[in-house]
């Protein structure tokens, strides 16, 4: 309760008048004149009215004390027994706090950041977002409820932002352990079946029972080797890289009975595999218009070693020239064939025939080399429907189709089979959705007989036009005309010749994009990405195992023909397998190292040294009977200055808020009417005697 004014007059004439009063009135008393003291009081009362004296009285309420409780829910804490820990703490505490009506508890959740592709715990950040609209007096104190393992620890109790203790209650039990691998160091960029080497390292965290460890790899989720390491020494592996682009080498330490958790026992590391120049052999039976078209397109690929022989002069050829005046290069076909063939990675026969440069031998050890990985193409003309086919020699065993002997002589559309629209080869190709497709017109295929493997092209009367199969281990091709060439010549328009041709040879060389029962994912962020391609029918909805252990199905959508794609925002960052029927891949989510994944071991010692500094507790939930049971909560007025070993204590604030203010004029209404007349009464009472 507080008297403050509100004048009629100015002060500074107020001030004036009270100068008269005083001096009038020290006259008065100094010449003895009757009277002068009641008229003294009476010009004070007087003056005190002009002032307006106002008794004010304010109305505040008290302000609660805000406490933050901070709840780790990162995915260290995601094993069961921390997730009923935490829950069962966060359920007394909520107890306790609600016995304090003057305390307002704020719980905020702090999970992994969706947007960071390298998972932390950052609870100190989640702290400072909730308390950034509470004036620091009003803050009570802090609780975090996690396992200690926080990354994003402050330097010192100062940049907190507030004056009050920091609590740690930290679930996880004492004398926790766990074995956990990590890459050491290992390229990013390794040569397809170049030994490359690597160094990983097995750790053990916390009081571990020791012995070697037993670490199983994985490439590309085939099993290729089982070691044996000694914990904490690095140990180096070599390997190769199987196939071009990306590959996903896994390793996974055996799993020690009572451990933390095995989601740290696998660790992966991503390489890329790059492709040495593909050695490509082309052997043209005879100058073509067509051969051009193979030759340039081989020829623009950098990455392809292009080995190219035209037949100009064939054995039965006898026009009388001296052999020591010919310029032409003798065909090396022992070289090429039988010491070198396995150096290769495709072999094109263009329009040839069997006319005695091969021994019919060489053409067996072709065929060896299909069964054994190799690839063939057959770009077939005319003299495929011949005497002297190759289709009549042992290399028909890894053939897909057998001639008849005739050839078909009309024009046509190239069109894609119902295969073909699925096939990845084919898939797609520009202008094949139109009908008819929009491009050139073709005049002769080679007629066979109903062929092996997918025929993914057709021609005229939907006769076979272009089929892939394969044999043994490798792959084989068969282009059923000659005329492709056409399209490289813009005729009619033209036709995407360069695309198709691509296309197969890559396929042929068992490029994996262009398989035709696949299952890739990629990571985008926290956003998987599976695509599943199939010349089948729906293949249902993939499995897909989070790298916490739980499985999810999430269905597949049709893009285009063949092609199944799904996209699925995960909460999780780690290693993921995804399975489709017998098929199965990997994807790493997040960073390889991410600091969420190093270290599992529950501690209490990362926030001693900040509670120390601001007096607050850090204990653990878990009693040693394995009870849940938290420490009392203590109020302290004022500011606390010193740890309670068994008690929480929360400063409580004493700000409050103004709700309003009573006032009343002290010389208004009745009772100042009545302090005047007294006063007036008193004066003229005096003068009359």
């Amino acid at each position: 309760m507080t008297i403050g004014f509100s004048p009629f007059l100015p002060w500074a004439v107020l001030a004036g008048l009270a100068v008269l009063v005083v001096l009038a009135s020290a006259l008065g008393l100094w010449k003895g004149v009757r009277g002068t003291l009641i008229r003294s009081l009476a010009a004070v009362a007087l003056l005190g009215a002009l002032a307006n004296p106002i008794l004010m009285q304010e109305d505040r309420e008290q302000l609660s004390t805000v406490v933050p409780v901070i709840v780790d829910r990162s995915q260290s804490q995601q094993t069961p027994e921390r997730q009923a820990m935490t829950d069962e703490a966060l359920a007394q505490l909520k107890d306790r706090l609600s016995r304090f009506p003057r305390i307002e508890p704020r719980f905020v959740e702090a999970k992994d950041d969706e947007d960071s592709d390298s998972p932390s715990t950052r609870l100190f950040s989640a702290l400072s977002s909730a308390i950034s609209d509470v004036p620091p007096a009003r803050i009570g104190g802090a609780i975090f409820i996690s396992d200690g393992q926080i990354h994003d620890l402050l330097a010192s109790a100062e940049t907190l932002g507030f004056d009050a203790p920091l609590h740690g209650l930290i679930t996880g039990k004492e004398n926790e352990f766990d074995r956990r691998i990590e890459i050491v160091r290992g390229p990013r960029f390794g040569l397809v079946n170049q030994d490359q080497e690597l160094t990983f390292r097995v750790r053990d965290d916390g009081p571990s029972p020791g012995g070697a460890a037993n670490v199983t790899v994985r490439m590309n989720g085939a099993e290729i080797a089982t070691l044996t390491a000694t914990p904490g020494q690095d140990t180096p592996f070599t390997f190769k890289v199987p196939r071009g682009g990306n590959n996903v080498l896994e390793f996974t330490v055996a799993e020690l009975p009572g451990e933390v958790t095995a989601t740290n026992n696998k660790t992966v590391h991503l390489i890329e595999g790059i492709r040495e120049n593909l050695r490509v052999l082309l052997v043209s039976g005879e100058p073509h218009a067509g051969e051009r078209a193979w030759r340039n397109l081989l020829k623009s690929d950098a990455s392809v070693d292009l080995v190219h022989f035209t037949i100009l002069r064939p054995p039965e050829k006898q026009d009388g020239t001296p052999i020591n005046e010919l310029s032409l290069i003798a065909f090396p076909t022992r070289e090429l064939f039988v010491e070198k063939i396995n150096d290769f990675d495709l072999i094109i026969f263009d329009r040839y025939q069997h006319r005695g440069v091969l021994p019919i031998l060489y053409y067996d050890y072709i065929a060896q080399y299909v069964q054994k990985g190799g690839a063939l193409l057959i770009a077939a003309g005319p003299e495929h429907a011949g005497e002297d086919s190759i289709a009549m020699t042992p290399l028909a065993t890894v053939l897909p189709a057998a001639p008849t002997g005739r050839m078909d002589e009309k024009p046509f559309y190239p069109r894609l089979s119902e295969a073909g629209k699925k096939h990845p080869v084919t898939r797609g190709l520009d202008g094949a959705t139109q009908e008819p497709p929009n491009w050139g017109r073709w005049f002769r295929t080679v007629d066979v007989d109903p062929p092996q493997g997918q025929t993914v092209m057709v021609g005229a009367d939907n006769h076979p036009l272009l089929v892939l199969n394969r044999a043994g281990e490798g792959r084989v091709a068969m282009l059923l005309s000659d005329q492709g060439w056409l399209w490289a010549r813009g005729f009619e328009g033209g036709g995407p010749h360069v695309q198709l041709y691509r296309r197969i040879a890559h396929w042929l060389m068992k490029e994996p994009t262009l398989e035709e029962e696949a299952l890739t994912a990629r990571a985008s962020g926290r956003t998987l990405e599976i695509t599943r391609q199939t010349v089948g029918d729906d293949p249902g909805p993939a499995t897909v195992k989070y790298p916490s252990g739980r499985t999810e199905q999430v269905p597949l959508s049709l893009t285009e023909p063949g092609l199944y794609r799904a996209e699925q925002k995960v909460d999780e960052t780690g290693l993921f397998e995804i399975e489709n029927g017998t098929l199965s891949t990997l994807v790493h989510i997040g960073a390889v190292d991410a600091p969420e994944f190093k270290a599992m071991v529950s501690t209490t010692e990362t926030l001693k040294p900040l509670a120390a500094e601001t007096n607050g507790l850090v204990t653990r939930v878990a009693s040693a009977g394995g009870s849940i049971d938290l420490p009392p909560i203590l109020p302290v007025r004022g500011v606390v200055r010193s740890a309670d070993p068994g008690r929480m204590a929360i400063r409580m604030t004493d700000e409050t808020v103004l709700k309003g203010i009573d006032t009343l004029p002290l010389f208004a209404g009745f009772l100042g009417v009545a302090i005047l007349l007294f006063a007036f009464a008193s004066m003229w009472w005096r003068e009359g005697r």
